[in-house]
């Protein structure tokens, strides 16, 4: 289907229109070859197909709740924090902890409170709490030398 656009407004009309249904303007009388026809086209497919999303690499860490330092995700009962030396199989490295709950644990099937949280404990409900962290940069220099040459590139 062909439409007349309007030089006054730009409103699409139909063909046939003498004048524009928006303000009123008379319609130019365009010849076959200046006239633009519409063809369905579906927008959202490309024919291609999907195209992959360019995401950024991630992975799974597991980090001490006291100092922050990086940990193995195997937790042995008895394992410490190389860095400050807490138990790491305790409430507050677990993923359930949660100080808004009850007996300070998302597991509704504990039935007695655990304390202290940051000591030791043979908790069979214990899951490290880990995150996802995403690899936004490139590694740094090896050594000072190395960014002071990499200044100069």
């Amino acid at each position: 289907m062909a439409f007349l656009f309007c030089n006054n407004c730009g409103h699409r009309n139909p063909a046939n229109s003498n004048f524009c249904s928006s303000c009123g303007a008379a319609l130019d009388v365009v010849r076959e070859e200046q006239t633009i026809t519409f063809h369905p086209v579906d927008p959202l497919q490309d024919a291609a197909g999907p195209r992959t999303p360019n995401l950024m690499a991630s992975h799974e860490v597991f980090k001490c709740a006291r100092c922050g330092n990086m940990l193995s995700l195997a937790v042995e009962n008895d394992a410490r924090c190389a860095r400050c030396g807490v138990d790491l199989h305790s409430c507050i490295q677990c993923v359930s902890f949660d100080t808004a709950a009850r007996f300070e644990c998302s597991q509704p099937t504990l039935t007695a409170r655990v304390s202290p949280k940051d000591a030791r404990n043979d908790c069979p409900l214990f899951a490290p709490r880990t995150t996802i962290e995403r690899q936004t940069g490139t590694p740094g220099p090896t050594t000072a030398r190395q960014a002071f040459d990499d200044l100069f590139k």
